[in-house]
């Protein structure tokens, strides 16, 4: 499994990345936190024809956390206590990923949206804001599209629309289809499966129009980093493609904006939440 997450590290799309890896061989507190392993925290619910894995900590309004692809719960270690101080935070194993088995033999980025909406209708929640980092920023604009209702607010960080060298450099796209390839040689154990599923995801999803991005009603701050990997025009055209949103690009920063500037990352994004969306048109844009 750890070869695995450092092969995903390498196409630099797994969430687990430099910034976490332990240093001078003393645990990452990634590994250690609490968080995705809280006995008093989590709980499991039935939906969709899986056991979803889900903690929830503070009280508020309620507040969905996406982790990306090959994450889980332990990779919010900065974000959970910060905003568990004013919301009720809710973050998941998604399907295949961290604590959430899924015997299926497919995934996509639709069916984790659709996961999440589940999951909050068992938790009775008609809407909530939401934060995705990487593919739980995907995740958090289909759930957007998909189910408008459920989003008050969308902050997400890292993500693309669709998987090639607009997206991302060529060495990225031929490292994962070299990882889709290694994978399919290897005997179909439950873990390779599950594996293969993944890696599916970074060479061949998502397929999210600008159509669809004209669709989304809910005030969005779309965050990057200036160098991050997933390269910058993605993130404009994520922008520029949703009627309101807000712009914030990451100076020296890759892909861990999470991580990397972690309270500012934290500040900014609960300010946007807390502060009514203004829109700046005419004369306003040269204020």
């Amino acid at each position: 499994m750890q070869k695995f997450k450092l092969l995903l590290f390498c196409a630099a799309l797994l969430l687990l990345a430099q910034p976490l890896l332990a240093q001078n061989g003393t645990p990452s507190p990634f590994d250690t936190t609490m968080y995705g392993r809280n006995e008093k925290a989590g709980h499991y619910v039935h939906t969709r024809g899986m056991n979803m894995y889900y903690e929830t900590y503070g009280n508020g309004a309620p507040l969905l956390i996406i982790h990306g692809n090959g994450g889980s719960i332990n990779n919010f270690l900065y974000q959970i206590p910060y905003f568990s101080k004013n919301y009720q935070v809710i973050v998941a194993d998604s399907r295949a990923q961290g604590k959430t088995a899924d015997t299926g033999d497919s995934l996509s980025y639709e069916m984790m949206a659709d996961d999440l909406n589940a999951l909050l209708d068992s938790l009775h929640k008609d809407s909530c804001y939401v934060i995705g980092w990487s593919d739980g920023g995907i995740n958090g604009l289909l759930l957007a599209i998909r189910h408008p209702e459920k989003v008050k607010k969308l902050a997400v960080t890292g993500a693309n629309l669709w998987p090639d060298t607009s997206a991302v450099d060529a060495w990225v796209v031929q490292t994962t289809l070299d990882l889709n390839d290694s994978l399919a040689k290897m005997k179909p154990t439950p873990e390779v499966k599950r594996e293969r599923k993944l890696a599916h995801l970074l060479s061949y999803e998502p397929h999210i129009s600008l159509a669809q991005l004209h669709t989304i009603q809910c005030p969005t701050l779309v965050i990057g980093g200036d160098h991050d990997v997933i390269k910058p025009i993605h993130t404009l055209l994520i922008a520029e493609s949703i009627p309101k949103s807000y712009l914030w690009i990451l100076p020296n920063s890759g892909h861990s904006t999470p991580i990397v500037y972690k309270d500012d990352f934290n500040r900014q994004v609960d300010l946007f939440f807390k502060t009514p969306y203004r829109i700046i048109e005419k004369e306003a844009r040269f204020e």
